[in-house]
């Protein structure tokens, strides 16, 4: 399986996680010149950008731990850009959540961080 399936594959499963949880999709994988947000998400009144990781082995903190500071920049700009693009969202809260999963494909552990980070 090539990383891009992977990576749909546990997109998907979080997605499913999230509209469990009651939240609704507003995009998927929408791209900006600065990156990609991997789903845009609406929590009541609140626009929620979630990044999705997936690592095999928690060597070095796991999925969670693989969002530092360059890739939190990134998808602040990234968020930016979709806030510019739909000014209907312009005025709503925001917050940045992580979905990682860990461990074996087929059994992953799953951690959500609601509110994992904030604008600068």
């Amino acid at each position: 399986m090539t990383a891009v399936a992977v990576g749909a594959r546990f997109e998907q499963r979080a997605l499913d996680c999230l509209e469990r949880a009651g939240l609704k999709r507003v995009e998927s994988n929408y791209r900006t010149r600065f990156g990609e947000l991997d789903l845009v998400m609406r929590d009541g009144d609140t626009l929620v950008f979630v990044e999705v990781r997936y690592r095999r082995h928690a060597s070095f903190g796991g999925g969670a731990a693989s969002v530092g500071s360059a890739k939190r920049e990134k998808l602040v700009r990234a968020a930016q850009g979709f806030l510019q693009a739909h000014p209907q969202f312009a005025s709503m809260p925001c917050r940045f959540d992580v979905i990682a999963f860990d461990g074996d494909a087929g059994a992953p552990s799953c951690d959500w961080q609601r509110a994992a980070f904030e604008m600068f």
